[in-house]
């Protein structure tokens, strides 16, 4: 009998035709569904020969930049001795922190401690920056300052991962895998996305940071600097003529193989890495002689700098950075800073901070500033992004008997300069002290979105199917922050 209470609806719903016929239409659904992802039609995939992974690919949308160069300042550079200018934290000095943290990441909380260096007004728009970094100051109005940003971790690990993959975990793959997956390189000589490890070492999380994770193997960064372009890329104890000719017999071999076995696309990736490494034996060597590069130029890096080894080194990777990026390498990642060390080898300062970031300072300030410079004359931040970043940043009070700052995930600082940024504004804002973001507040995703949405791809988009899900850098979050673009 049927319930007299219940609507016409919900007596239709619960009728034997009505339901057969609601199922019959929803399994025909599914079955178009799995149709549709069967033919890689329900994402906006790109679509790769396997034989040409590297090939230039359209973007979504006309984009404002072509190519990336990311500086990655590995150990969480304090925003409150760079970047964000608290005119109350120099008031509180010494003060203890009401209502704040008894006990942060590495141990109890300490009193309130002003800015290790003074801060100054610079460039046309008077934007407040520290001394620490005086060659970067001369910048400040090519510059947007986001001063909002958020982390989800307060470990160096997994905040590196966040920054540079979008999740914490492991096996992901990162910005620069992405965007090489989706758009290629315009010069088939070179790797399509180059990492510069610091000279000092790789950062806490290695190769996770410039790793494809699920993509597929080919969008990995390749890791290469001044001093070592890439390993393994010689043939060892062998002439020319017989590395020349033994290439010459595989691939009519692969050839042929490929001939017979048309669909193998696993093959034709392989040819086509064989294929790259065979040019890049004669394209890195060049790109990485830096003794052709003008003695002006080497001085204006700092790369001649006998007094300070580390600044000489890291002032050449610079060179080598702008040296891909103008060669049309998609995406250069250089990082300044290395692993884990009690803060000596990057900018994890939480006993000495000022003697410490003096050291670090002296060789990240003048050879990016430079670069910087440089690439602007040439031209080449008319469509190449500049970034500046940092895995977190630092709270506005010492730890308990040190004289360092510890990690703070919930407001910082990171920048963006070149093609389609618009210069000399700072947007978002910490509280008074500089602790945590209080107006437009940014995950990083929503950094990364921008970053992607300025290379003309939309991150909402750009997915890779795994294990069932559409996965994308900014997982179901993130928003362009349209404030800082031209």
């Amino acid at each position: 009998m049927r319930d007299p209470s219940l609507s016409a609806a919900g007596r239709q719903l619960l009728d034997r035709r009505g339901f057969l016929t609601g199922s019959a239409t929803a399994l025909g659904s599914i079955a178009l569904l799995d149709l549709l992802a069967g033919d890689r039609l329900l994402a906006d995939q790109p679509q790769i020969d396997p034989a040409r992974p590297f090939a230039a690919r359209s973007p979504h949308y006309p984009a404002k930049a072509k190519n990336v160069l990311v500086i990655f300042c590995a150990g969480a550079v304090s925003q409150l001795e760079t970047w964000d200018y608290k005119p109350e934290l120099i008031r509180m000095d010494g003060k203890p922190l009401k209502d704040g943290p008894a006990v942060t990441f590495q141990g109890p909380a300490g009193d309130l401690a002003r800015p290790q260096y003074k801060f100054r007004q610079t460039g046309q728009t008077g934007k407040w920056v520290s001394d620490l970094i005086p060659h970067l100051a001369e910048l400040t109005d090519d510059i947007a300052f986001i001063h909002s940003l958020t982390s989800t971790s307060n470990t160096h690990g997994p905040a590196e991962n966040f920054l540079s993959t979008g999740t914490q975990l492991d096996g992901f793959p990162s910005l620069g895998s992405w965007t090489s997956y989706a758009l290629g390189t315009e010069n088939q000589n070179l790797p399509a996305y180059v990492a510069i490890p610091d000279p000092r070492g790789v950062p806490q999380n290695g190769s996770n940071n410039w790793g494809p994770g699920f993509l597929p193997a080919a969008f990995q960064g390749t890791p290469m600097s001044s001093k070592s372009p890439i390993r393994h890329l010689s043939a060892p104890g062998v002439s020319t003529a017989a590395d020349r000719a033994s290439r010459g017999l595989l691939d009519r071999m692969n050839e042929r193989h490929l001939q017979q076995h048309p669909g193998d696309s696993k093959l034709a990736a392989r040819i086509a890495s064989y294929e790259l490494a065979a040019r890049m034996q004669l394209s890195v060597p060049e790109i990485s002689d830096l003794d052709s590069e003008p003695a002006h130029v080497l001085k204006a890096y700092g790369a001649d700098d006998e007094s300070n080894p580390n600044r000489a080194a890291y002032a050449r990777n610079c060179i080598l950075a702008r040296r891909l990026i103008e060669s049309g390498v998609r995406f250069v990642q250089l990082f300044n800073g290395a692993y884990a060390s009690g803060g000596a080898l990057n900018w994890d300062g939480h006993s000495k901070l000022k003697e410490q970031y003096d050291v670090h300072a002296s060789i990240l300030d003048q050879p990016t500033a430079a670069m910087i410079k440089d690439m602007k004359s040439r031209g080449l931040l008319d469509d190449t992004l500049v970034v500046w970043c940092t895995e977190f940043g630092r709270m506005p009070f010492f730890q308990k008997g040190a004289k360092g700052r510890d990690h703070n995930p919930d407001g910082f600082t990171c920048w963006m300069t070149g093609a389609g940024v618009k210069p000399g504004v700072s947007h978002g804002m910490t509280d008074e002290l500089g602790q945590k973001a209080v107006q437009d507040v940014h995950p990083l995703y929503d950094f990364n979105a921008t970053i992607l949405h300025l290379l003309g791809l939309d991150h909402e988009r750009l997915t890779f199917e795994h294990n069932g899900i559409q996965r994308r850098l900014t997982n179901v979050e993130g928003h362009v922050i349209k404030e800082i673009l031209a």
